[in-house]
């Protein structure tokens, strides 16, 4: 199988890229490097370029006639960018996707995974969602994907094409061969900001501590980025054997910050300290999913833990220097 991954160049799309290297699947990697780094697409088929250039995806498509299936990641992610530029976000998020898939349609691509998040959910009292939950995207970024969700909801619903939309919870960790990891020196969640002041000796900072969780700090789903990236794997294997259009990507167990920040403290010897700040922009309390649909349509589970996530992180950073320079 020959997949085409949008934005294989960044974190999630590389590594979804090396998972589908791993088990007998060619990926084709389309980035604009906007965000994304060339070091990640070294020794796969690379096209450098946007996913709303018609000209580009026809020549891919030409080039690579044998495409499946297409894994749609490339995106802008950062919430609070997003609620500083929403013109921006909506432009690269839905437009550009819309375009994106029009000239899918144009080649012939009949299956798309759709890069969802958690973010659009409304979550119940106990802070679970499940992929029945209500919506309620508190951010431009988390409406952009919203939108799409609807959009191709629309499209697939009367043109040739499925989309799954795969709605992905709080990513972390590296490839565990070290391939890729996150591409940015200064990441703007949690444990990428843990991990930016252990390395510089300052504080960490919880950004909200009134929220009504165990202990007034956001909740999250932490989900290892290799786990998430063999879930796209079982979804193109099984891809036409389900008739559900939307799956979670989670572990099924919520973790607060300040219990990632104990979890980091007993994975490093030099604990870091923390202090107390208000929310960011476009900050919401958090979720975590039920994880019995991924589990029965994928038969997939997650198989690695937060500290081990938090290992493969602190790795990373240690290496990235060289890889990326």
């Amino acid at each position: 199988m020959k997949v085409l991954i949008s934005g294989g160049a960044g974190y999630i799309g590389s590594t979804v890229a090396s998972a589908c290297l791993d088990a007998g699947i060619t990926p084709v990697v389309l980035d604009s490097l906007v965000t994304g780094r060339r070091e990640f697409a070294r020794g796969r088929a690379f096209y450098e370029g946007d996913i709303a250039d018609g000209g580009l995806i026809d020549t891919i498509f030409a080039e690579h006639p044998d495409i499946e299936a297409v894994v749609h990641c490339a995106a802008l992610i950062v919430v609070p960018d997003s609620v500083a530029d929403p013109v921006g976000y909506y432009r690269a998020n839905v437009a550009k996707s819309l375009d994106f898939v029009e000239h899918l349609l144009r080649n012939g691509c009949e299956k798309m995974i759709f890069s969802s998040s958690a973010s659009i959910y409304e979550a119940g009292d106990d802070f679970t969602v499940d992929e029945s939950s209500g919506l309620a995207p508190q951010s431009p970024y988390a409406r952009t994907k919203a939108v799409c969700e609807g959009m191709f909801a629309d499209i697939s619903a009367t043109q040739p094409i499925r989309i799954l939309s795969l709605r992905y919870f709080n990513p972390i960790g590296a490839d565990p061969k070290m391939r890729t990891g996150l591409q940015l020196r200064r990441p703007s969640h949690a444990l990428g900001k843990m991990i930016e002041a252990w390395e510089e000796g300052t504080p960490f900072q919880v950004t909200g501590t009134s929220w009504p969780t165990r202990d007034g700090s956001g909740i999250r789903d932490y989900i290892h980025v290799w786990d998430l990236a063999t879930a796209h794997v079982a979804a193109l294997e099984r891809f036409g054997t389900f008739t559900e259009d939307v799956i979670n990507l989670g572990t099924g167990r919520g973790t607060t910050v300040r219990e990632l920040v104990d979890a980091f403290n007993e994975v490093v010897e030099r604990p870091i300290e923390v202090v107390e700040t208000g929310p960011r922009p476009g900050d919401v309390v958090g979720a975590y999913t039920r994880t019995e649909l991924a589990r029965r349509l994928l038969e997939w589970e997650p198989r690695h833990t937060v500290a081990e996530g938090i290992r493969h992180s602190l790795e990373w950073a240690r290496i990235r220097p060289e890889i990326l320079g």
